[in-house]
């Protein structure tokens, strides 16, 4: 939102340009819940740690938990941490005030920076830091079986490492438990296991939800390499690469159904889909060739329908369909973002729904099951407000983060997103969704 010269406030669309003294703001009656939160370092990736509070939360307030890795300015400085933020409340109602404008705020916000007011709504952050040499490109949260967490972690040093979070977990849990940490944990944590066989850094790196245990893990050589678990919390991981990129491979994602089935895309431009019952050799077996225009940074296999998102260097987010894959035509492609797009994710709950951000610094929802009512598009007055030419699918677009690098949805909160940027966390919930 920006204000006009009048002072009342009319909708913003990403690249146009702001007329001296304008500013956005936000809409804060557009968001169930919006909070930030920083970590120091700014974050690449991260990921959803289940808990057990429960499937389907919506009531406030809320406690989620992250795995996140930083990129600090030297290798010393880097930590792989786990985040327990709680207590976070939802946003007032938009409510009418004497004068007759209307007022919306934060619950957490009006209560008071102390905390003190109706109830304490002061969102908390706690955090269990464990060192970790170079910078963090990728994590990736699984349970080896139920109750044992692990991150899988691609540095920038070449090496592709697992850790266990039981004991950062119980730090974040209780004041007990980090003092604990912090005494006699904190630095003899070492990896379950690591591997140094890419020959190189890269960032694809995806657990798959139906085989515990099983990664996959792609390098910027153009190198996938698949790691199987074995006894006494090892991994036996494949020599033999799969190789059918021909540049670096940016994203990987396992089939939500398929034990031997998973997908990567290039900055070769395509997707290829993958079985390892077949092996390296001849392990590819479908491919999307000509996927975008450039690179292929991300990609996202839905969990309930047969397709997969992708988002691509030239700012495009394309849907394909598998039943149709490698004719060259995609279900639907979107263009709003004006810069690479750098994350794209399906929501846990509604089937229809994915999120995507890119580096324009805009963050977009989109649902496929909506349809544009008539040739005219979406209603009176969009050709004057500059709205007609938005897709119909476009149901949301949130602003504020710098270089938005990966955002998840939650899965176990219905249409919390968390999104994670240089200018550090992001975790909100719309109203569309």
């Amino acid at each position: 939102m920006e204000e006009d010269e009048e002072g009342e406030g009319r909708v913003y669309l990403p690249g146009l340009p702001l007329a001296e003294g304008e500013e956005l703001v936000r809409e804060e009656s557009a968001y169930r819940l919006f909070q930030r939160a920083q970590t120091g370092a700014p974050c690449l990736s991260f990921d959803i740690v289940r808990d057990n509070l429960g499937e389907g939360r919506t009531e406030f307030p809320l406690t989620l938990t992250l795995c996140a890795g930083t990129q600090a300015d030297t290798a010393q400085a880097n930590r792989l941490l786990v985040m327990k933020m709680h207590n976070l409340w939802g946003n007032k109602p938009r409510k009418e005030t004497s004068d007759g404008e209307t007022d919306s705020e934060s619950e957490s916000e009006s209560s008071g920076e102390d905390g003190e007011g109706e109830g304490d709504h002061k969102p908390r952050l706690e955090i269990a830091m464990v060192p970790h040499h170079g910078g963090i490109n990728r994590v990736r949260v699984s349970e080896l079986r139920a109750g044992y967490p692990v991150a899988a972690v691609w540095g920038d040093t070449g090496r592709v490492e697992v850790w266990e979070l039981l004991q950062p977990l119980r730090a974040v849990a209780d004041e007990q438990g980090m003092r604990h940490f912090l005494q006699e944990q904190q630095d003899r944590l070492r990896p379950l296991h690591s591997f140094s066989g890419h020959m190189g850094e890269g960032f694809a790196l995806d657990w798959s939800p139906i085989a515990p245990g099983r990664l996959a893990t792609g390098d910027c050589k153009r190198n996938i390499h698949v790691w199987e678990p074995v006894e006494g919390g090892t991994w036996n991981v494949d020599q033999r690469p799969y190789t059918a990129h021909s540049r670096s491979v940016e994203d990987i994602q396992w089939s939500p159904n398929e034990l031997t089935v998973f997908a990567s895309c290039s900055a070769d431009a395509s997707i290829r889909v993958w079985d390892t019952r077949v092996g390296p050799a001849r392990g590819c077996m479908l491919t999307e060739a000509g996927a975008h225009g450039s690179d292929v940074n991300v990609i996202s296999w839905n969990r309930h329908e047969p397709f997969i998102c992708s988002g691509g260097d030239d700012g495009l987010i394309r849907i394909w369909d598998l039943r149709h894959f490698g004719d060259g035509v995609p279900v639907a492609s979107f263009k709003l973002h004006s810069a690479p797009v750098t994350t794209v994710e399906w929501s846990a709950a509604e089937s229809s729904v994915v999120a995507a951000a890119a580096a324009d610094d805009v963050l977009s929802q989109w649902d496929l099951s909506v349809e544009r009512d008539g040739p005219g598009g979406g209603g009176e007055g969009d050709g004057e407000s500059g709205l007609s030419h938005l897709p119909p699918q476009l149901l949301f677009i949130h602003q504020g983060q710098r270089d938005i690098k990966e955002l998840h949805w939650h899965p176990q909160c219905p249409g919390l997103i968390l999104s994670t940027a240089l200018s550090g966390f992001d975790v909100f919930r719309t109203l569309s969704v």
